[in-house]
């Protein structure tokens, strides 16, 4: 039998450098990095010449020009200068050195328990519950500690809007290890990292494979975040994993035992009676086994409450009051001060009421359902056996379902359930009629408002119809389930402790809200909202009406402003060309009304594509598109574009990949393309050792501009007759010479013009074209190591005459300070999505974090002649709207989560605002970080 093992995990802030197999190390180059080093008069020339080469034209000027006037283009020339002079960063956290990331002297706390406990209870912690996208979790409370079972996405933000506070969890278990379990870890544990001085250290247990997860994460997590695994089962590598013996390797596995709680462990593992050469892979006949694929079931034993000592019977037996009244009570047998007897506890005593025992069962598929039905470890806790009572079995108070309904509905596996006779089951799996009801209750009543305010661009009211979602989603009703058996719902508690109170408690559900009540508080509390909506109706039934009042009452103009007019690329535009749905707009973590960073870019029945992917970007899109809708959002993903590999940009991307993966699985299809930068391909490596990704991926540096120029010579080449040796020639002519890039990466033995990446590009290259695309560019930004932003152009289409109009064009800045290389990217563009993480007056913490403030983002797309501004990625210091003033607002809109912004109505898009403003007018800048410091808040950056 495998002993359990603890490794304690402390993780390593240096920048990763993993190295793709056919390539050797080399020395990074930054923009950042070489301007940082110059002197101050350097900088200024560095300025004036970057200013200077960001005034030309792009070769293809016809096509990027987009309608701009001459007097806008000389303008925002001499605004680029002026923005590149002022403008300055943190050299060392571009160069991944920031002083606030030095190691913690991090220790677990040593908690003085109380065995009495005058308070325990396990509650559902409900999220994925309305958007059936992860695991639910479980709070087991104590008075003096927490453990928490499953972290799937989303479980940081659920915690601070419920208010559960993480500074008092000190274990975290896993029912199994993947992204629908544990998707949220890197978020909480960041979040811990940064409470109080010195952070907050847990322990974290799951089976053997845990250790591939904390691996994988060790590529974003900073050395101030320290988590003590501990992994128990046996020691899986994945060439036995198919002869694994389940009978040997099952448990019960004791983990924890003290004078609070034992917690022990079964293990399950799926299609156990096929034999070694049935394998099995995500809980599907015929993959090959992950590690990922083995379920825990956990066991919770509470102590005995020892029976009523009662005095009198004591007396009556010679005893005098005294330390034999306690040796009795700590169940020691005394003799009789007056007569020549034993007096043993029961003779004094009520009998002992045995402690509640509480399961969490997770059989994720039915190929586990076996190992469930014969795990004989369970034997101990059925009151049924075989057909018959069994007077010696543990009686269980409650147990808690985590696997799926289509699996806890069938009827093998109801027949289990009633081996353990009258007992309280909890249904936590999916279950579809929890989808009415937001588990995330204020960023549901901002979105209702803004529903109600513009329906146009927030089409989500953040609730599910009712009579849509019940005639597509079925679930049992009420008079069907036995009182023995019920849905969990959000914050549903069963309590363990004082023993009165034993069961159920519904007290701390929240009431249900629809949002035709949010929309009548809005009214009462906003009178002129009925107004308003009237107004932002106008500006899509008569535009030119409803503009011309706007810009005179609210808007500061431009003088060139009426000289652009309409891009002609937004000539004879449908609905159906391109969308933009911003799903996360806050930074750092995410709080009640702001998920973190991830935009998704709607290209309709040619595809889709994603830029960034924070935690919890699944749970947005199921929020925005429905349930069904984001299933086949994700099964239309083109391709997926990471900007850097901090935590708040791409820890969603598991849990998007594993979707994907699973509702293709009977369809051919190619693995899905992520770009991004090479750091996130460690991570994505070593957690594909826990779960299949299906995806393949391409590094943000073999897509920039000069990138793409030297791959179409390098075809070029490769098609000519005298071509002998193609590879060399690539190597040869991969970037131009004399450009950076050749410096960059050219260096001795580092074959760039390998077949893979090559074939990645050619790759990607065909997925843009088919969607309708021409080209998509990377391009280095100020901010951390391998950061970059990344520009999207749409192809050429002609119009009912024959004449060519030129596609739009997107770019998304990731985060940074205002730099040339962006403003240069950026000349031109339909739409400029530019973080605004700070407002206009902390200029200082936005040198020294990288990111930009609003007004420094409304100056580069000024710079830079772009027709729509959109700011997103504010700090959670501004949980509802950002500060920002009137000036130069008259071609830019602030971003909310939910917002869609399609192509058709962007002239429309700045005269929203004002009403914008009208819904927060009494919320502007107010701080509703609850329960954590700014420590906490920062972490993550």
């Amino acid at each position: 039998m495998s002993q359990i093992t603890s490794l304690r995990f402390l993780i390593n802030n240096s920048p990763p450098k993993f190295t793709p197999f056919f390539f050797k190390p080399i020395k990074h180059f930054y923009l950042s990095t070489v301007f940082s080093s110059l002197s101050k008069p350097n900088r200024k020339n560095l300025h004036s010449a970057t200013a200077a080469a960001a005034a030309k034209p792009f070769i293809n000027s016809t096509k990027n020009n987009r309608g701009k006037s001459s007097l806008a283009d000389t303008v925002n020339t001499e605004k680029g200068s002026e923005i590149m002079e002022q403008s300055g960063f943190n050299k060392r956290r571009a160069e991944g050195k920031d002083k606030s990331d030095k190691p913690k002297n991090l220790q677990l706390k040593t908690r003085k328990l109380n065995p009495v406990n005058t308070i325990s209870y396990v509650q559902i912690l409900g999220t994925g519950m309305d958007t059936q996208d992860t695991c639910s979790s479980v709070l087991l409370f104590f008075d003096k500690q927490r453990f928490i079972f499953n972290a799937g996405e989303g479980l940081q933000r659920y915690c601070t809007e419920h208010k559960i506070k993480l500074s008092k969890i000190d274990h975290i278990f896993l029912s199994r290890v993947c992204s629908e379990t544990a998707g949220g870890l890197p978020g909480l544990l960041l979040t811990m990292a940064g409470i109080g001085d010195e952070g907050i250290c847990v322990n974290m247990w799951g089976p053997s494979d845990l250790n591939y997860l904390v691996n994988a994460m060790r590529a974003f997590i900073p050395s101030a975040a320290m988590v003590h695994t501990k992994s128990f089962g046996p020691t899986l590598h994945l060439d036995s994993l198919s002869a694994l013996d389940s009978k040997k390797f099952s448990g019960p596995f004791d983990l924890i035992d003290d004078e609070v709680v034992k917690i022990s462990a079964i293990l399950l593992h799926p299609n156990e009676n096929n034999g070694p050469a049935s394998h099995i892979g995500n809980g599907e006949l015929g993959a090959p086994l992950k590690p990922g694929d083995i379920s825990v079931i956990y066991v919770c034993e509470l102590p005995k409450i020892q029976g009523r000592f009662h005095p009198e019977k004591a007396k009556a037996l010679g005893l005098r009051a005294g330390p034999k009244y306690r040796d009795l009570q700590n169940n020691i047998s005394v003799k009789s001060d007056d007569r020549d007897i034993m007096v043993h506890p029961r003779d004094v005593m009520d009998p002992p009421i045995p402690g509640p025992i509480v399961l969490l069962v997770d059989c994720p598929t039915m190929l586990h359902l076996q190992s469930l039905l014969s795990a004989d470890s369970l034997n101990v806790y059925y009151t049924y056996l075989s057909g018959s009572m069994s007077e010696s079995a543990k009686a269980v108070n409650c147990v808690i379902h985590l696997s799926p309904s289509s699996v806890s509905n069938s009827p093998d596996y109801q027949t289990w359930m009633m081996r353990f006779g009258h007992v309280q089951h909890i249904m936590a799996g999916h279950e579809k009629k929890n989808v009415e009801i937001p588990v995330l209750k204020s960023s549901a009543r901002v979105a209702a408002r803004l529903n109600y305010l513009c329906p146009q661009f927030f089409p989500a009211s953040g609730f599910w119809p009712p009579h849509i979602e019940k005639n597509s989603l079925h679930s049992r009703s009420s008079n069907e389930e036995p009182q023995a058996i019920i849905s969990a719902e959000n914050l549903l508690k069963f309590n363990l402790r004082p023993h009165a109170n034993l069961g159920l408690d519904r007290s701390s559900i929240p009431l249900a809200t629809g949002p035709a009540e949010i929309v009548e508080e809005l009214r009462a509390e906003i009178p002129e909202i009925v107004d308003a909506v009237e107004q932002v109706k106008q500006l899509w039934d008569h535009p030119g009406e409803a503009q011309n009042d706007v810009s005179s009452q609210d808007m500061v103009e431009e003088p060139w402003l009426d000289e652009l007019g309409l891009p002609s690329c937004l000539e004879n535009i449908t609905r159906e060309d391109m969308e933009i749905v911003l799903l996360g707009t806050g930074s750092s973590q995410p709080s009640k009304y702001r998920n973190v960073s991830s935009t998704f870019i709607n290209l309709f029945s040619k595809g889709s594509l994603l830029f960034d992917c924070g935690e919890g970007t699944l749970g947005q899109l199921k929020r925005r598109f429905g349930v069904e809708g984001a299933d086949d959002a994700v099964r239309n993903l083109r391709c997926i574009w990471i900007s850097h590999i901090h935590a708040d940009h791409h820890t969603g991307l598991a849990r998007i990949l594993a979707l994907r993966r699973d509702l293709l699985k009977d369809v051919p299809h190619e693995p899905l393309l992520v770009v991004g930068p090479g750091q996130l391909m460690r991570f994505l490596n070593a957690y594909q050792r826990l779960e299949e990704l299906d995806m393949q991926f391409l590094d943000c540096k073999f897509t920039t501009r000069s990138s793409w120029d030297s791959f179409e010579k390098s075809n070029s080449m490769s098609d000519e007759p005298s071509s002998s040796n193609s590879d060399s020639q690539v190597d040869a002519t991969l970037f131009t010479k004399g450009s950076p890039m050749q410096s960059y990466w050219q260096r001795p033995g580092s074959p760039v013009g390998n077949d893979i990446i090559l074939q990645k590009m050619s790759s990607l290259k065909n997925i843009l074209q088919e969607a309708g695309l021409e080209i998509l560019i990377s391009f280095p930004v100020v901010h951390c190591p391998q950061a970059f932003g990344v520009s999207l152009e749409a192809a050429q289409r002609s119009d009912n005459t024959g004449e060519m109009i030129p596609g739009w064009k997107i770019v998304y800045s990731g985060d940074t300070r205002p730099c040339p290389q962006l403003i240069e990217e950026s000349r031109g563009a339909t739409v400029l999505i530019h973080e605004a993480t700070f407002e206009d007056g902390m200029v200082d913490e936005a040198v020294a974090r990288n990111h930009s403030t609003t007004k420094e983002a409304i100056e580069v797309g000024e710079a830079a002649g772009v027709y729509r501004i959109i700011l997103t990625h504010f700090s959670q210091r501004y949980p509802k709207i950002p500060v920002f003033g009137d000036a130069h607002m008259h071609n830019t809109c602030i971003g909310f989560d939910m917002m869609s912004i399609n192509l058709a109505d962007l002239p429309v898009l700045p005269q929203v605002l004002p009403h914008l403003k009208l819904l927060f007018r009494n919320e502007m800048g107010v701080d509703e970080v609850e329960d954590l410091p700014l420590e906490a808040v920062s972490a993550t950056t």
